[in-house]
């Protein structure tokens, strides 16, 4: 919000959001292969110097925007209230968390899920969940330049809502017919699996940078510190819970009902994301 300009920040917000995924697609490729090859010692040791790595990078790159210039001036003396009492904020947070839990439901499962529903071999895995997540990095960049030369930044949002609870719901179709009838090994069942599993993992995860984006912008320069800790936090404690409610569909129930529970949670965010502000062009008037 203070080192971009307002037709700058989905961008710049998106590449920031390309983090998650990416750090996910270097786990996918290197972790299991350590821990098939070596152990978890190593698994672990690896993390750590990963964690070391970026330590030193923040090191080297953070610093505070140079606010010398007078637009950067003003736009640090901007003052709104706080959004903690806004209630369009809080609207958007619940949607950003919401949203994240078919994202974790994958981070987390995906892989179990297929070694267990379908018997996929490790190799096959990382590489599904890869592409996932490269998908996901080049989807959040696309999106963040796009809607900053459209401005359309909520109509967007409204569309990846729609999008991710209809692949999730094609997905827990699909397993749940692939479980009813037995074809959860085969080639067709695994092949269609894993298509509409990319699918829907890229669209519940290129929103990312917008909806912080629009969540800043609500909140205004002044607070966006507050409003990006509020949507953080509601994103941790679904990071929290979704792994729990997730075990337990897929213990009482089924693979099919965990991803139809998640397509459920996609659906409830289409109306909490902020409406799409229409605008009227004035016809010049006959005289």
């Amino acid at each position: 919000m203070a080192w971009f300009k307002d037709g700058e920040r989905g961008l710049a917000m998106s590449i920031r959001q390309t983090a998650v995924p990416g750090g996910y697609a270097l786990g996918a490729i290197v972790l299991p292969y350590l821990a098939y090859t070596y152990g978890f010692v190593e698994v672990f040791t690896a993390s750590a110097l990963f964690c070391l790595i970026a330590a030193l990078f923040d090191g080297f790159w953070l610093y505070e925007p140079d606010f010398s210039s007078s637009a950067a001036k003003k736009q640090s003396m901007e003052t709104s209230a706080s959004p903690l009492k806004d209630l369009r904020v809080w609207r958007i947070v619940l949607a950003i968390g919401l949203l994240c839990a078919p994202q974790f439901a994958i981070l987390t499962y995906a892989a179990v899920f297929f070694h267990d529903f379908s018997k996929m071999d490790i190799t096959l895995i990382s590489t599904t969940l890869a592409i996932i997540q490269v998908g996901a990095i080049v989807s959040r960049i696309w999106s963040g330049r796009w809607t900053d030369k459209n401005k359309n930044r909520r109509a967007y949002l409204k569309t990846c809502a729609w999008l991710s609870t209809l692949t999730f719901l094609a997905l827990g179709t699909l397993v749940s017919a692939a479980g009813f009838y037995g074809l959860s090994e085969t080639a067709l069942a695994s092949g269609l699996i894993i298509g509409v599993m990319i699918i829907a993992g890229i669209s519940v995860s290129a929103w990312h940078g917008v909806a912080y984006t629009e969540l800043a912008t609500l909140a205004g320069a002044s607070r966006v510190g507050t409003a990006l800790a509020m949507g953080n936090t509601c994103v941790f404690v679904v990071l929290f819970a979704t792994p729990i409610a997730a075990c337990s569909l897929m213990t009482h129930f089924s693979w099919g009902v965990v991803w139809l529970a998640a397509a459920f949670c996609a659906l409830l965010t289409v109306p909490l994301f902020p409406r799409v502000e229409k605008s009227y062009a004035l016809a010049p008037r006959s005289t």
